[in-house]
């Protein structure tokens, strides 16, 4: 694995699919994607994680209670595979 993604929401429901596509519209092809969902409470943006990593086996979900944007992209490179980040 060339590159690792790590994307933090919490409550990002409004700008999740925009985000989430982004990158998904690269032309490169050997990355992952590590959405860290940090305790959202808005009800969706958890689900939508859960929905694009049903989708595509380069997304990875990871749901957790909420500590913050330092613990999230801590959570990130725990479970980062790639090269580079």
């Amino acid at each position: 694995m060339k590159l690792s993604v790590i994307v933090t929401i919490y409550n990002r429901e409004a700008v999740l699919r925009r985000c989430v596509d982004s990158i998904l519209a690269q032309n490169m092809t050997d990355y992952e994607v590590i959405l860290v969902d940090d305790g959202s409470t808005d009800g969706k943006s958890g689900g939508l994680c859960d929905e694009y990593a049903a989708g595509a086996p380069n997304i990875h979900v990871i749901h957790q209670e909420n500590g913050g944007l330092g613990a999230a992209r801590n959570t990130g490179l725990e479970h980062a595979a790639g090269d580079y980040v």
